[in-house]
């Protein structure tokens, strides 16, 4: 992967949460998950705050609303899952707008929406303001094994890889007429996916021996070192220590 490579994700600006060494943001949003994953389900106004930490950390990073709800769209399966339980728990039943709902079945809900939201939102101001291989170096830096991180490297690159060729492969059928419009066009589908799987080999392996002439033995080399100094990480430390003092906070008042 090229220093330059960049994924749809990432939003280009100059603030201080961009300038921070990508490991200090990796382990800040992770404790700050935890955090939020340890929170009661009852502790409602502690959501609140949390929300309010991301928000702050957003303006900072001068990422817009839009854009975080936008990405933020990928929960949307777990949202409908979550609006479900409501109505498929037992327990204690209670009537809302004339339905009747499982009142275990709501705190589920809620445990699940708020706890996934804050979770997902967190994780979408890391990737916005991440470069994809400052990720990488990140998670390297903070010593995760590096056969993991070789096998993200592999998965992110030819998954753009495999994209781009999916892409060519439409344009191709199209520019000769083709639209799928039914089940007698699935043949044409499973042809062009199998013309896929076969050329996605076909370059895996033609890589593979391009890395091994070049003295590839398993191991990637390090080209960036990042490091980070005390006021970096005290920087990042920020968001996880605050929403740690709301957790303690509430567990005072409890």
């Amino acid at each position: 992967m090229g220093a330059g490579h960049t994924h749809k994700l990432y939003r280009h600006a100059r603030s201080p949460v961009h300038a921070l060494p990508p490991h200090c943001k990796i382990a800040a949003v992770f404790c700050f998950v935890l955090v939020v994953v340890s929170t009661p389900r009852t502790a409602v106004w502690a959501f609140g705050l949390y929300a309010l930490l991301l928000a702050a950390v957003a303006a900072a990073a001068r990422v817009p609303a839009a854009f975080l709800l936008r990405r933020l769209l990928i929960e949307v399966p777990f949202v409908a899952f979550a609006l479900l339980m409501p109505f498929v728990a037992q327990g204690e039943r209670v009537h809302v707008l004339g339905l009747s709902l499982s009142h275990s079945g709501l705190w589920g809900a809620w445990n699940i929406l708020a706890k996934g939201t804050l979770g997902v939102a967190a994780s979408v101001l890391l990737a916005s303001t991440t470069e994809l291989r400052a990720l990488l170096l990140g998670l390297q830096r903070l010593r995760l094994p590096p056969l993991l991180v070789q096998i993200a490297t592999f998965m992110i690159r030819y998954g753009d890889v495999i994209a781009d060729e999916m892409r060519r492969m439409r344009i191709a059928r199209e520019s000769r007429g083709f639209t799928a419009r039914g089940v007698r066009h699935w043949r044409v589908l499973a042809t062009s996916a199998g013309a896929l799987f076969i050329r996605s080999y076909e370059r895996g392996e033609r890589v593979h021996l391009a890395m091994v002439s070049r003295g590839y033995a398993g191991t990637m080399p390090v080209i960036d070192e990042v490091s980070a100094s005390r006021a970096q990480w005290t920087y990042a430390a920020a968001l996880p220590l605050a929403a740690l003092a709301v957790r303690l906070t509430g567990w005072m008042l409890t």
